[in-house]
């Protein structure tokens, strides 16, 4: 999608148009001018495969190889392994998670402290969110703070993690988000980009960063000219430019 309007940007040069005005731009010529714009459907294929590879939908993934025969750039076998270290995580059973990602590949964590401190960390957020206080400052004070001593990155996040003890109602701690799911969904993204760099597969799909260079490209093209733009990404529909 991005390519067409990188096409379209170089075609309407503002130059062309009133120092203070914008070149209208009708449907029936942008759809001609989008028509002349050639993509592969082997390339769109490749992107959505990519897509369900880096999210993990195996099962949608292996019924798209055997329809489009796209073949993945990855064992689909392994994306049930990396989404059990991916669920274990999010449901809040770290040690699980930690389990099965040394079982996936043990190098993952010995190469990456940070990732491994904030797997401890969170760790110490569920000891708090059950209520454990003893077992929290315990483990905190064993397997965290030694970390913290020798990175003072880690230490401020450990002691912001801590500061949830102070409080009876973690409402009233400015680090109260830290016992949001959302958290658990913080940590158990960095789990996951950490093992499909460990596969040589992208940390990202590459879908989101074109819908992102589709809105670049729109944001820039509304300088220079008034014309038909997707307003809604789900429905990819043109909307009537408005003149």
């Amino acid at each position: 999608m991005s390519h067409h309007f990188y096409y379209l940007l170089g075609r309407f040069n503002p130059t062309e148009t009133p120092l203070m005005s914008k070149k209208v731009i009708t449907r029936e010529e942008w759809e001609r001018k989008l028509k002349e714009v050639k993509i592969r459907k082997e390339d769109m294929n490749k992107l959505v495969m990519n897509f369900l590879v880096t999210e993990g939908y195996v099962e949608a993934a292996e019924k798209f190889r055997i329809e489009s025969g796209t073949e993945p750039d990855i064992d689909l076998g392994t994306i049930t392994d990396r989404m059990a270290v991916k669920q274990a995580l999010q449901s809040g059973n770290v040690e699980d998670a930690i389990e099965k990602v040394n079982d996936l590949n043990p190098t993952i964590l010995d190469t990456n402290p940070q990732l491994y401190f904030h797997l401890q960390q969170q760790r110490l957020i569920e000891l708090i969110r059950s209520g454990k206080i003893e077992e929290a400052l315990e483990f905190a004070q064993e397997e965290l703070a030694p970390r913290g001593e020798e990175n003072e990155s880690f230490l401020e996040e450990l002691e912001k993690t801590v500061s949830l003890l102070v409080f009876e109602d973690v409402k009233n701690c400015p680090y109260g988000d830290l016992l949001d799911v959302s958290q658990r969904l913080k940590t158990a993204s960095e789990l996951n980009a950490a093992i499909l760099t460990s596969q040589s597969h992208e940390k990202d799909p590459k879908l989101p960063s074109l819908l992102k260079m589709l809105i670049w490209a729109q944001n820039q093209l509304d300088e220079k000219a008034v014309y038909p733009k997707i307003n809604n990404l789900t429905a990819a529909a043109l909307e009537d430019p408005e003149i």
